[in-house]
């Protein structure tokens, strides 16, 4: 579904029209300084604690290609390079998503997950995009409150909405207004082009994951000829950015909350929500009406409705959102526990329903996420009414997340892009990977970007619950197809659709048997 765009937007269609030349002739332009490509990075050991074949370093890139000769900016970099040269094809970038995740670390990390034959192919290289963490990091200074944007449409509430919306957008310009313009997905691309130009690489290859794909796929755009062996794993739709992303995490929740319906009442013996799928649907909404009503106490927490629909995402692992609507359930009704709930594990989904106490009171995240989202296109609807319109609709349309989905965002009140979005016109010969069931980027946003990337082929996980997939579970059938690709640098002759094993879908519910510091909390790609 593309962005929607309303009868007061085509008054500004004139200027769009004449200012979209100029923004590309000016990304044209846009370039480092021969000194910048020539820098050599000072490697040293990023930590005693860690390896000595971590390595770090620090380079400085130009804050605005335009004006290459102007301000600089650091990106933090690291690497952890082949033990095997007689089979080492080259250098892989790692983005783990975001927008405003560190991949500083990704490379310790990926040599303990990678296949030997795949490890042995590359110097795995991370980096911190721009703003993010070690890489001159930008802040809006906002408080836990306003960094959080899971915010339901209440006609008695919109008006806070746009304060609130308009509060990050202030305070963002305030603290960082003279970098945020320039912290957008093309300027990491042109990072990671400099990245790679200090490497000494003539070309590289790239595994990146949610957002990392967007990244990965502009990256292609911009520079074909310097694209090497690209694996994109849980796509962003290159045509739904960004608000059409956030809103299809509404559109797809409806058919992940169907199949987690008839997965609950197929155990209705076991959970007591119901013996058909209706029956399980009527149970849920009825907890839902109840906590509006009056919070659920639960494992010392009040939990709203809400905060119940804001979980969205917890439907697509029916293994999970079972037990959890059950426990719900029982809190509701004063009842104890059913023997044998891993109430740990519940707890845990608690940080689903909002609760990020725990989390670190840094905005860094959150001020890069919004940077990117807002400053790469200029398709956010201008006008408060059409967000509440929006909103009231989709909340009829899609009751799980609808209006959370459609609600006003800060990007209403952000400044308009430096240049325009990229197309997706030039071949490109990379791998998209996708889970049939993920809760950040559904299918059909994967499809989106496989669609977008014309020469790239698919490869799809029936069956495969989450976000994330190559070396996320270790049984999934993708991770074959990848592998391969990775170690040859041949694409499949055509799409792969593969089955994962039922035993492995199940068990998606539960945490991963290694700790994966990748995207897949709430407002993330």
């Amino acid at each position: 579904m593309r962005l929607k765009r309303l009868a007061p937007l085509l008054a500004t269609a004139g200027l769009i029209a004449t200012t979209v030349p100029l923004l590309a002739s000016t990304q044209a332009a846009a370039a480092p300084t021969a000194e910048h490509l020539r820098q050599k990075p000072a490697w040293q050991r990023c930590s005693p604690e860690q390896p000595a074949s971590y390595e770090c370093a620090t380079i400085k890139v130009p804050l605005d290609y335009r004006r290459p000769d102007g301000r600089t900016i650091d990106i933090a970099i690291s690497r952890m390079k082949s033990e095997n040269p007689a089979k080492r094809h080259g250098a892989m970038l790692l983005n783990p998503g975001g927008p405003g995740g560190s991949g500083l670390d990704l490379p310790l990390l990926m040599n303990g997950l990678m296949p030997k034959e795949v490890r042995e192919s590359y110097d795995l290289i991370g980096f911190d995009p721009r703003g993010v963490g070690a890489s001159s990091p930008i802040t809006c200074g906002l408080d836990d409150a306003e960094q959080s944007f899971d915010r339901p449409y209440r006609p008695e509430t919109f008006s806070s909405d746009v304060t609130w919306a308009r509060t990050v957008a202030d305070k963002c310009r305030e603290k960082s207004g003279t970098v945020l313009p320039h912290i957008t997905t093309r300027n990491t691309a042109r990072d990671m082009d400099t990245i790679r130009a200090v490497l000494g690489e003539k070309k590289i290859s790239y595994l990146g994951y949610s957002y990392g794909t967007y990244l990965g796929a502009v990256y292609s755009q911009m520079y074909p000829e310097r694209t090497d062996r690209f694996v994109l794993d849980s796509g962003v739709d290159p045509q739904r950015i960004w608000r059409g992303m956030i809103q299809v995490w509404a559109t797809e929740a409806e058919p992940a909350f169907a199949r987690w319906t008839r997965w609950a009442a197929e155990r209705s013996g076991e959970f007591g929500l119901g013996d058909d799928p209706k029956a399980v649907s009527d149970t849920f909404w009825g907890l839902v009406e109840r906590a509006d009503r009056e919070p659920i106490d639960f494992e010392g927490s009040k939990v709203t409705g809400d905060m119940i629909r804001s979980a969205r995402g917890v439907f697509f692992y029916p293994a999970q959102a079972t037990p959890l609507v059950a426990a719900l359930k029982a809190a509701a009704e004063g009842k104890p526990q059913a023997a044998g709930t891993d109430v740990r594990a519940l707890k845990l989904k608690l940080k689903l329903l909002g609760r990020t106490a725990e989390e670190p009171a840094s905005d860094n995240g959150t001020a890069v996420f919004w940077a990117v989202v807002c400053g790469d296109t200029g398709s956010w609807p201008r006008y408060t009414e059409q967000y509440e319109r929006d909103a009231a609709k989709d909340k009829l349309r899609y009751p799980l997340y609808g209006d959370f989905a459609s609600n006003i965002k800060p990007c209403a009140f952000w400044d308009r892009p430096v240049e325009a979005a990229t197309p997706m016109h030039k071949k490109a010969n990379v791998l998209t990977v996708q889970n049939e069931w993920d809760s950040q980027t559904p299918l059909t946003s994967g499809q989106g970007l496989h669609r977008a990337l014309k020469g790239s082929r698919m490869v799809l996980a029936g069956g495969g619950e989450g976000h994330g997939v190559y070396l996320f579970d270790p049984a999934s059938c993708a991770n074959a197809p990848v592998d391969a690709y990775l170690t040859t640098g041949r694409l499949p002759a055509q799409d792969v659709s593969c089955q994962n094993p039922p035993a492995a879908a199940e068990k998606r519910g539960a945490a991963p048997a290694k700790p994966v510091p990748f995207p897949g909390a709430p407002g993330r790609f």
